[in-house]
């Protein structure tokens, strides 16, 4: 299939497409340019990939947790463009897809994902390699870094901005059952087309107006007395 895959979740501006068997992908920080980053670098994507844009056979995006703004900006450009095109969408989490893009250098497949939450919070979970896919150990939550759930044995790589901006708290909670830290890890389209392919194969695409952010934060505004 040519599918199209989006994630904006985190600082960075990803595009990633598929055609057949190859992956063609872009991966750049953006910071507060991904809304007017986007379009121009799924051009460019599905250019290198020499697929026009009425080939898109389905469209995947990174679902959260993460940035709101960044992932409405994902959901918002994928429906568009499914909408448009009468294709099918497929949300994946973010935290999985920060799993898939650092899994390949995690002792053991074992990878806790944690990415900054703000707030003295980090989203979190914790993924195991079975195969070709993951098995869900914990389940994606919002956690004080003191009180992320502690997963048991040891060599997980701890993945993820979350660890960067509380290694030190992150390091008291999971003691010795990480043997190492990647903080520059991200999720990004390629891992996001990579989960989603099987997904897309199997049927598992929904219509375009289902692709909605997955904030896990309740409250995701603050009013201007809070801020």
């Amino acid at each position: 299939m040519n599918l199209l895959a989006i994630d904006t979740s985190t600082d960075f501006c990803s595009v990633a497409a598929s055609r057949g068997e190859a992956l063609f992908s872009r991966h750049e920080r953006a910071g507060q340019r991904q809304a007017e980053t986007i379009l121009g670098m799924v051009d460019e994507v599905l250019a290198e990939a020499g697929i026009e844009v009425a080939q898109i056979q389905g469209i995947a995006y990174g679902a959260g947790p993460g940035s709101f703004t960044g992932l409405r900006i994902a959901a918002g450009v994928t429906q568009g463009l499914a909408l448009a095109r009468g294709i099918g969408v497929i949300g994946v989490g973010s935290l999985l897809a920060l799993s898939e893009e650092a899994g390949k250098d995690a002792a053991d497949g074992r990878v806790i994902a944690c990415l900054d939450a703000h707030r003295g919070e980090v989203y979190h979970a914790a993924y195991r390699r079975t195969g070709a896919g993951w098995e869900e150990v914990s389940a994606p939550g919002l956690y004080r870094p003191e009180a992320v759930p502690v997963a048991s044995g040891g060599d997980w790589t701890g993945c993820g901005d979350g660890f960067a901006a509380y290694r030190e708290r992150l390091a008291a909670r999971l003691g010795e059952c990480v043997s190492a830290i990647r903080p520059e890890a991200a999720p990004s389209a390629r891992a996001v087309l990579r989960l989603a392919i099987p997904r897309f194969a199997a049927g598992e695409a929904k219509d375009a107006a289902t692709a909605v952010p997955v904030y896990l934060r309740d409250k995701v505004a603050l009013k201007t007395s809070e801020r």
